[in-house]
C-alpha cells in the first residue's frame, strides 16, 4: 500500500502589515513569512473512499468532516475513482496564528498531488481555501506575502537565527482581530538586509499591525509579548493575529534557556530559520 508522509510546518509572521481593504472586504497585507522546521504531520494511503483521522496533543475539537481544510482539500483536488486514507497527527495549537490549518491544507495538496499522480493545484486554486494557503504551499522558503494571499515573492536569504515561539494557550478568532481593525497603513520597505545586526535593525522598524486588536480582545497575549521583551532576545513579537508570539535569538542555547521560563502553561517551540 502506497503511503506518504508531508511535515505542515508552522507559519510565522516576522512583519505583518495592513495595507488596505477592498470593496469585498478583504483586507491586503504585506508580511514576510518564514516556516518552523516542526509542525502537524500527516499521512496520506491510497483507498477507495476519502477518510480524515486524527490524533496528537491538540486533536480535541479538531473535525474529521468537511469542515476540515484537509478534506476541503481532498475533494476539491479527487480525480474519478480515487480515494485516500487520511491521518493528522495535531501538533500545533489551534487559533495560534501559526497557519495550523493553512499549512495542513497546503501539505494536502502536495501530498495528495503526489499519491494520486497529479498536478499540484495552482495558487489560484489553493487561494480558494484560505489566504494563507499559497504561502504556505511554498514552504520551508520564506516569502514575501501581498495582496489578499495572491502575491507571493521568495524572500532573499535570511541570517541563521533561532526563533522561539511562545503560545498563552488563547485561542484568538481572526475574524474579530480584523473586525477590531481601524487603521490601515501604507508600508515602504527597505530592502532586506542579510547581516544578521542589519537585519533585526531591519525587523525592529516593521510592525504587526493586528497586534493592537489582538492585545484589546486577549490581554494574555500583550503581557506575554511584555515577558518575552524583557529577556535577552534580539526582537520580538506575534505571529499573525495571534495567539503565537515570536523571539529572535543568536544561538539556540539562548532560545532553549529562555522557553524553559516558559514551560508548564505554554506551548513552546525552538526552530532554526534562515542561513
Amino acid at each position: 500500500m502506497t503511503s506518504i508522509t508531508r511535515l505542515a510546518p508552522a507559519k510565522i509572521n516576522l512583519a505583518l502589515h495592513v495595507t488596505g481593504k477592498r470593496s469585498d472586504g478583504y483586507h491586503l497585507l504585506d508580511s514576510l513569512v518564514v516556516f518552523a522546521d516542526r509542525g502537524d504531520v500527516l499521512t496520506f494511503e491510497d483507498a477507495e473512499d476519502l477518510s480524515l483521522s486524527v490524533d496528537g496533543p491538540f486533536c480535541e475539537g479538531v473535525p474529521t468532516d468537511e469542515r476540515n481544510l484537509v478534506l476541503k482539500v481532498a475533494k476539491m483536488l479527487r480525480p474519478e475513482g480515487k480515494g485516500a486514507r487520511i491521518h493528522l497527527t495535531k501538533m500545533l495549537p489551534h487559533g495560534g496564528g501559526i497557519g495550523g490549518g493553512s499549512s495542513d491544507a497546503a501539505a494536502t495538496a502536495r501530498g495528495l498531488a503526489d499519491l494520486w499522480g497529479i498536478e499540484p493545484p495552482t495558487s489560484e486554486t489553493l487561494l480558494r481555501i484560505g489566504a494563507d494557503v499559497p504561502v504556505c504551499a511554498h514552504a520551508p522558503q520564506s516569502m514575501f506575502m501581498r495582496g489578499i494571499g495572491e502575491v507571493l515573492e521568495p524572500a532573499p536569504e535570511l541570517p541563521r537565527l533561532w526563533c522561539l515561539l511562545v503560545n498563552p494557550m488563547a485561542h484568538v478568532p481572526t475574524r474579530d482581530v480584523f473586525k477590531h481593525l481601524s487603521d490601515h497603513h501604507s508600508t515602504d520597505n527597505a530592502p532586506l538586509a542579510p547581516m544578521r545586526s542589519d537585519f533585526i535593525a531591519w525587523l525592529k522598524e516593521q510592525r504587526n499591525d493586528l497586534r493592537p486588536s489582538t492585545c484589546a480582545l486577549v490581554p494574555a497575549v500583550g503581557a506575554l509579548l511584555d515577558a518575552l521583551r524583557a529577556t535577552k532576545a534580539l526582537h520580538s513579537d506575534m505571529s499573525g493575529s495571534g495567539s503565537t508570539c515570536w523571539a529572535l535569538f543568536e544561538t539556540q542555547k539562548a532560545a532553549e534557556e529562555t522557553a524553559a521560563l516558559f514551560h508548564g502553561t505554554f506551548w513552546t517551540l525552538v526552530t532554526p530559520i534562515g542561513g
